[in-house]
């Protein structure tokens, strides 16, 4: 459950960050998330598969689990998309619903790229 406050508390303040600094005309705090929260399990399970006698299982939870779990959902990411078409802007809703998809995708395979360079 450590992992899951420290997620949640991160995604809470980044998302209050982003609205800050770049308004709230579109979700930039839950793109960010998603993101970054692909980026970093594509990562650490890379790690964790390829390497699963130096990392803990209790780690594993701890970050995949608890951590991601809590920082990136894609319920939001649905939500968002509804929010977006509901007030008829349908560009950002594609824009948005697209690419959060695609350069998920490739924030993945860049976690899984960098953690294989570090063997």
């Amino acid at each position: 459950s450590l992992g899951a406050i420290a997620g949640a508390l991160s995604r809470y303040y980044l998302t209050l960050w982003f609205a800050h600094r770049f308004g709230s005309n579109f979700p930039y705090g839950t793109f960010f998330i998603n993101l970054t929260g692909c980026f970093v399990m594509g990562f650490f399970a890379t790690l964790a598969l390829e390497r699963a006698a130096t990392i803990p299982p209790e780690v594993r939870l701890l970050v995949a689990v608890g951590f991601l779990g809590s920082y990136t959902t894609f319920s939001t990411y649905g939500l968002d998309s509804v929010l977006l078409l509901e007030n008829r802007r349908f560009a950002a809703a594609g824009f948005y619903w697209l690419f959060s998809a695609l350069l998920g995708i490739v924030c993945v395979q860049l976690g899984v790229m960098l953690a294989r360079l570090l063997r």
